[in-house]
């Protein structure tokens, strides 16, 4: 039997407060129906389906099938089984807790009322990671009911595992031959000498899951003591050694943060990441983040869970949020550890594309308000959802064809010393960036720069060029450039950039069209990807909203102009090139720009005069770059806007930089545009949105991560990460 591919929908229904946070919802995945044909077109065999009890229960406080019954008679349509989930990260409904002595009891009830309504599903899991849950929920305080000790983890813990076990003997009472699908983050805990007990500790107690369930937790077990110390009942334990109700399926949700490095040297770790035991304090960091060696990860996972229960298991979540070439090495790692871990002669069934349609707020372990996105197989910032690159190489590895992205021959952030953010732990070991390389014409321009620093950072073999290396109005000069490093896509961010001086340089015609028209011409003989920049003045300015890709360009100036005629040329040559629009560059990396000269004139107490009658979409450069470089990778082609979301006048520009810098604002002076003396005409609006997808943070958040990265330049060694 060949290893499958399975998949879900990230659908995280956790409570902080009063307050409940639905995932699927924040996804919209609980209202696109049509989703469930997205994911059966990857070639999967089976679907982690959430049959959620929160979301299941109606006011009325009966059940609501209507939601699960569409679902699942077209899952059966599609051909894919369903493994459902009753409680994801939950506490149950308001009524209820995980500290609910009858909470055991209650779930049982729901998973009986599942089985009699659906007694073909003959897949569960009755709750997803309950040690995780009982951490973040009873000893974190990070979820709902919000304790922090000992004696409520265990609780907690305990009443999941038993719930587990009420449920699935409800549901075989119904269909005898459901299996049981337990997941469990298996993260590793590495530490210093001193620290030692403490990660011995943490890797003993991270089985406890499958431990209870299995019938292993006896008097000899090494966490006996612990849990009968912090309330578990020597009756509860062993009517769990007696009748055990061991997975049928081990599940491991396998995170590269999951991974963790206790450090007792509190000197080189800032203060929010130390903590303690009451015995000691001590820093706990991502291994990864401080690792001299390379660290371990599916491979590892994997073998140690086969050796220890002889069971057979699966990878049951594999996501990664970062950069898109990350996410397509990060499933391709665990597709490959997993072929390879069979290869031994274990029992793996599975790799799981979790997140299939991004997440939400995992950043703030799901205790934010929804504003932070990680976008998975599928973008929902793009109405109906954008299918990413992962989709294509979730296609190849269901059936059994070799990965074909260029992205996937160099490794992974965590495997490379840009990893590091705190002095390596152990001698430094780290794998060579190796590839097909990405050229960038526009050595000396912001964009240049940015896309050079950016993708060194990224791990994606970068040759940024010179107009000596690569002159791209001249035919022979491209193609011998294409010759030379055979590269995989071609990145044009050269151009001539002086708006008014255009309107009299033939320059401008010879850089911001034969070249970008040269290149095409170039790139689609070679089939190689071509990544060009357009502008926001390609628009007249009197539509009074923001400007969408289909809207007719009409523009005012030679510049605007250029940049029109540059767009049809590249697209008529090279259909699959992609045309980026944008605007009103600011940056960390470089002087000359609009935000860093009024900061600079401001702090020196000066003066600074700017338009207050033009609109624009101003444009962090860094957050430019990696939206521009994810949508490279997914293969995406033609006319794309991307500027941060907002629409401004260039002395609101100003007035909101000073005052996240704290500034005197009062220092900025609007004025009419006339009076700056500007030769080319401008839109009086052109702020820029986007039918295709908002992939772009807001204004407020490049403004912020501008002064981040600012102040961390001053800071001399200070690590830049690359996630």
């Amino acid at each position: 039997m060949a290893l499958e591919l399975w998949a879900g929908a990230e659908c995280t229904f956790n409570r902080v407060g009063d307050r409940f946070r639905d995932q699927l919802r924040a996804s919209g995945f609980a209202s696109r129906i049509d989703d469930l044909d997205r994911l059966a077109s990857l070639g999967i065999t089976r679907m982690r389906f959430p049959l959620l009890w929160e979301r299941t229960l109606a006011a009325t406080g009966g059940y609501d099938w209507s939601w699960a019954d569409a679902r699942l008679g077209r899952l059966q349509a599609l051909g894919v089984a369903p493994i459902a989930g009753l409680v994801h990260h939950g506490s149950g409904p308001a009524w209820t807790n995980l500290l609910d002595p009858r909470f055991p009891e209650h779930l049982a009830d729901y998973a009986g009322a599942v089985a009699e309504r659906y007694p073909h599903l003959d897949a569960y899991t009755p709750v997803n990671e309950p040690l995780t849950t009982a951490r973040f929920s009873a000893l974190y305080g990070h979820w709902y009911p919000h304790r922090r000790d000992d004696a409520s983890f265990v609780r907690a813990l305990l009443n999941q595992i038993r719930g587990t076990v009420l449920a699935m003997r409800r549901v075989r009472a119904v269909n005898p031959r459901a299996q049981l699908v337990q997941t469990e983050d298996l993260g590793f805990a590495t530490s210093s000498p001193r620290l030692a007990y403490q990660a011995r500790f943490e890797n003993l107690r991270r089985w406890l899951s499958f431990d209870l369930l299995a019938g292993r937790v006896t008097r000899r077990h090494r966490l006996w003591p612990y849990l009968r110390h912090f309330g578990a009942s020597q009756e509860e334990l062993l009517a769990l050694e007696r009748e055990p109700c061991p997975p049928d399926i081990v599940g491991i949700n396998s995170y590269l943060t999951s991974e963790r490095h206790l450090d007792d040297r509190l000197e080189l770790y800032p203060p929010r990441l130390v903590g303690g035991n009451g015995r000691d304090r001590y820093a706990d960091v991502e291994t990864a983040r401080v690792a001299g060696a390379i660290i371990g990860g599916f491979a590892e996972r994997l073998r140690e869970t086969c050796e220890r229960y002889r069971l057979p298991v699966a990878l049951t979540e594999v996501h990664l949020g970062c950069t898109r070439e990350e996410q397509l090495r990060w499933l391709h790692q665990a597709w490959v550890a997993a072929q390879a871990v069979r290869a031994k002669g274990h029992d793996v069934r599975a790799v799981t594309c979790w997140a299939a349609f991004g997440c939400f707020d995992w950043n703030s372990l799901v205790t934010g308000e929804g504003q932070h996105y990680e976008s998975g197989l599928w973008d929902v910032r793009s109405d109906p959802p954008r299918p990413t690159a992962l989709v294509t190489l979730a296609r190849q590895l269901a059936r059994g064809e070799p990965p074909q992205h260029p992205a996937l021959d160099a490794p992974g952030w965590w495997q490379r010393d840009v990893r590091l953010a705190y002095p390596a732990d152990g001698a430094l070991r780290a794998l060579p960036v190796r590839g097909r390389t990405l050229l960038v014409a526009g050595a000396t321009g912001t964009l240049g720069q940015a896309f050079s620093r950016l993708c060194a950072q990224r791990g994606m073999p970068c040759q940024l060029l010179q107009r000596a290396d690569m002159d791209i109005a001249d035919a022979s000069s491209v193609q011998a450039a294409l010759e030379k490093w055979q590269p995989w896509a071609v990145i044009n961010a050269a151009g001539y950039v002086r708006v008014d001086d255009a309107e009299h340089d033939a320059r401008n015609w010879r850089e911001n069209v034969v070249g970008p028209t040269t290149l095409a011409k170039a790139c689609a003989r070679h089939g190689v990807r071509l990544l060009t920049f357009s502008s926001d003045l390609v628009f007249d300015g009197n539509k009074g909203e923001p400007y969408v890709e289909s809207d007719e360009a009409r523009p005012l100036s030679a510049y605007g102009r250029s940049k029109q005629v540059s767009e049809h040329r590249v697209l008529g040559m090279a259909p699959q090139a992609l045309v980026v629009r944008t605007a009103a560059f600011f940056g960390p990396w470089d002087r000359h720009n609009f935000v860093t000269l009024a900061l600079e004139s401001l702090r020196r107490n000066e003066p600074w005069h700017a338009a207050s009658d033009q609109f624009v979409s101003p444009t962090y450069v860094p957050h430019l770059v990696h939206a521009s470089l994810d949508l490279l990778v997914d293969g995406e082609q033609g006319l794309w806007h991307l500027g941060n979301r907002g629409a401004v006048s260039w002395s609101d520009l100003a007035c909101i930089a000073a005052e996240a810098a704290g500034l005197e604002v009062g220092l900025v002076r609007a004025v009419p545009s006339a009076s700056l003396g500007q030769r080319a005409q401008r839109p009086r609006y052109a702020a820029l949105g986007s039918e295709r997808g908002a992939l772009m943070p807001t204004l407020d958040e490049g403004i912020a991560r501008y002064l981040e990265e600012a102040t961390v330049l001053t800071q001399a060694g200070a690590p830049a990460t690359p996630c």
